[in-house]
Parts: structure tokens; sequence; C-alpha cells
């Protein structure tokens, strides 16, 4: 019989890549990793993996055995589902990742929804690099997960996961209200300076890619995470920025905002199969009742790429 602890490993090796990172990401050591993987292989009956250098590829036999992991953890995340429907009431804990402009506008609100309605749980929140969402969920240190995406910037396929739409927001030009003129038209802002999110993460693409469809690359003066800061920095006179518009709550006085054809989505993310798990559910309508007023909950089409490259994603938790 086929361990599922070790097939999952085998999923993330899949995924992943080394047996190191799957280590990091599981929080195991290398060598518990290595013979997890060598004890499946014998179970097995037939070799799953082929090691080059560092790296470990699957061999054909292991590429379907991860297909028919992946079918088999989503079967046990709709068992745990159906379990837990059965039980009265929900309690136990409920782990949310979240990125730092939700955790202050949308995630305290959620907290008290699931108080009133659900006083057996205890929501657990992790504000978590988006790069290690993925991970995290897969191995169970988080239940349900806010994800973001913005326009330019397609979303990675995470296998394993599902998700929910919760909300799009606009983005927003701020200039120091000492310019001459606002606009709109980021063609108009190309001999100016610029801040952006700091180099690899989604925020900081969005913000080249738009400007590249734009006809121009921007001069980046400043890379700052925080968009409280990047505001600053901007009534400061020291460039323009994009940020959403849940970054932009008390913008300073010496701030224009100007609105632009650019959103971000956000959505609920958690396992397959996962859906149908009370706990789950509620997280979800938590967090839609909890979205402020204006923002949408059906997404706009993204915007075509400006560029052909992937970025590498975040290393930082996003604003």
């Amino acid at each position: 019989m086929l361990d599922v602890r070790r097939l999952r490993l085998l999923r993330e090796l899949s995924l992943r890549g080394t047996i190191a990172a799957v280590a990091e990401a599981l929080a195991f050591t290398p060598s518990a990793v290595s013979q997890q993987l060598a004890t499946l292989e014998r179970e097995a009956g037939v070799p799953l993996l082929e090691r080059t250098g560092r790296r470990v590829a699957l061999t054909p036999a292991g590429r379907n055995l991860v297909r028919h992991a992946e079918a088999v953890l989503d079967h046990l995340e709709q068992a745990a589902a159906e379990l837990a429907d059965t039980r009265r009431g929900l309690a136990g804990p409920l782990r949310i990742g979240t990125f730092p402009t939700a955790t202050r506008t949308i995630v305290p609100a959620a907290l008290a929804h699931l108080g009133d309605r659900h006083p057996g749980l205890e929501p657990m929140v992790l504000e978590i690099d988006p790069a290690g969402v993925a991970g995290a969920l897969r191995a169970g240190d988080l239940d349900v997960a806010l994800i973001h995406e913005y326009d330019f910037v397609p979303p990675a396929d995470e296998p394993g996961l599902a998700d929910r739409p919760l909300c799009t927001e606009a983005m927003y030009l701020a200039a120091p209200t000492s310019t001459p003129a606002a606009s709109s038209v980021l063609a108009h802002w190309r001999n100016s300076p610029w801040i952006t999110a700091t180099s690899g993460t989604m925020c900081h693409a969005m913000t080249i890619r738009a400007c590249q469809a734009a006809g121009f690359t921007p001069h980046v003066r400043h890379q700052v995470d925080d968009f409280a800061t990047v505001l600053a920095l901007v009534a400061a006179g020291q460039g323009v920025a994009v940020v959403p518009r849940l970054g932009i709550a008390d913008p300073p006085p010496a701030v224009h905002l100007t609105r632009l054809a650019i959103h971000r989505r956000t959505r609920v993310a958690f396992r397959s199969g996962a859906a149908a798990h009370p706990a789950v559910a509620a997280a979800v309508e938590a967090l839609r009742a909890a979205v402020p007023s204006g923002l949408t909950e059906t997404p706009p089409p993204p915007s075509p790429p400006a560029a052909p490259h992937t970025p590498r994603r975040g290393r930082r938790p996003r604003p």
C-alpha cells in the first residue's frame, strides 16, 4: 500500500525540483525526504526518480504516480469536508494566510464575522509571501489564503489548489500635487522618476510592464514595498507610483490620485477538494462579507502581458 504522506512528498518534488527545496518547504531535513522517497520507490516496485547532479527528475512512472497522487489528495480533502459537515458546529483552528493591505482592510472585519457566527472556530492569521502560499496550503500549514494577481502579470498555475474570486480593485497613479497636470495616461509620466515595489515582485513587474505597454521603460528611483511609505515618498516629490485602492487609505494631502484602467484581483485559495469543507466555506463567506464597499466581486478580464518574460514571484510579503 502506498503511503499518502510519501505521495505528498513526491508531488512536492515534481513541483520544486530538488530534495533541498522540498525539505525547506515542508520543514523536513533533506535526508528525511530522501529516505521517505526511497521507501516510496520500494513500495512502488519501480524507479520513480532520476538524479542528475543536485536536481532530481521524475521517471515516466514517477510522473504518472504524481497524477494519481493529485487525485488521491483531492479525494481525501473531499472526505474530510464531508466528515466535518456531519459535526455539530465548527470548532478548532482555522489558519488564514494574507498580505498586508488585506490584513488591514479586510481581515479584521472577516474575523469579527467568523466570531459572531462560529465562536468555536479559532482563526489564526499569518502574513505570508505570495511565493510561499501554494506550498503552505499543500503542506497543511494554511487552510485558506488570500492571493492576488495584477493586470500584465498572469498568475502561475498551482497544482493541488483551487480558489474563489473575492474582489477586484482599481489601480491609481499617485503623483505629487505640485506637478503641472494630472493624467491617467502613463506615457505622460515617461520622464518622471518612478517608485516601485522591490525588484522581483509581482507589483514591480506590473508597473514595469504597464509602462512598457505605454511605450516606455520607467526610470526607477526608489523601490519600496509598503504602500504608505510609497505615498509618503510621492508627497515628498520623489516620483510617481502605481498603487492599489486598498493601499491608499488616508493618502497625504500632497498626493494626487488618478484612477487607471489597471486592476488587482484578489482570490481566496485553498486545497483542491476543500471547497465544501464547512470551515473553508465559512472563511470564504466571512471574507466576502468584509470586502469594502465599491470593490467588485467579478473580476474584469486581465490585460495581456506587455513583455514576454515571466518575473520571479515576490520574495517578501506583498502589500
